[in-house]
């Protein structure tokens, strides 16, 4: 049996919330502020990525950071209310307390506004950290010791790989299970996040090993 107390890292959109509704509203009210065509329909569709990424196909190079802090702005008061937990995510940090082990939601996501979106929803992480993406994750979950990672995108695989933690994955986001596994993720859940309770209760029992 591992040594460490057991840690388990998730990502936050499309992992443990669907946040598409808001994050769509947020973009509308960005576009009709600025006066610059969003589409936010596709922008929702390919959630993951930090947000310069995302306004780099609408705004040009010279306006991407001041953009980027007024969407910021305009985030809570749009986007908080009409987000979902995604189901099994109640369950799934529950299931990682039950094992004697804590959870910490490692975003790319404003810190802040991540912390709005579980506090709003009632999501209880013992720890959140913001704004990393892909490979930067690792910085967050080696910090807690995380041995996993939960996550909905390649790039979450990627993060996962660089922290030495194993890259368990859910096909609710814009990632598909063929898409995760290429990249080489160690667990695809293809039931999502309510399948994450009896995997963990198998890879606890086999001494942490099991994928």
């Amino acid at each position: 049996m591992a040594s460490h107390p057991l840690t388990v890292g998730f990502d936050l959109d499309m992992t443990l919330i669907d946040s598409r509704p808001g994050i769509r509203a947020a973009y509308e009210a960005l576009s009709a502020e600025t006066g610059v065509h969003v589409d936010a329909e596709l922008a929702v569709s390919r959630l993951g990525p930090p947000l310069e990424q995302e306004l780099a196909h609408w705004f040009p190079a010279e306006r991407i950071a001041e953009t980027g802090e007024r969407y910021r702005e305009l985030y809570p008061a749009y986007a908080i209310t009409p987000a979902l937990a995604l189901p099994g995510a109640c369950e799934a940090l529950d299931a990682v307390r039950d094992a004697g082990g804590r959870t910490v939601v490692v975003t790319a996501k404003h810190e802040p506004n991540a912390k709005l979106h579980l506090e709003h929803l009632g999501l209880e992480p013992d720890a959140v950290v913001g704004w990393l993406w892909a490979e930067a994750k690792a910085e967050a979950l080696r910090a807690y010791g995380a041995q996993v990672y939960v996550g909905d995108h390649t790039g979450d695989v990627r993060g996962a790989r660089a922290a030495g933690a194993l890259a368990v994955t859910v096909p609710t986001g814009p990632c598909g299970a063929h898409a995760l596994r290429e990249a080489g993720a160690d667990v695809v859940l293809d039931g999502g996040l309510p399948d994450f309770p009896g995997w963990l209760a198998r890879y606890v029992a086999g001494g942490r090993r099991a994928s």
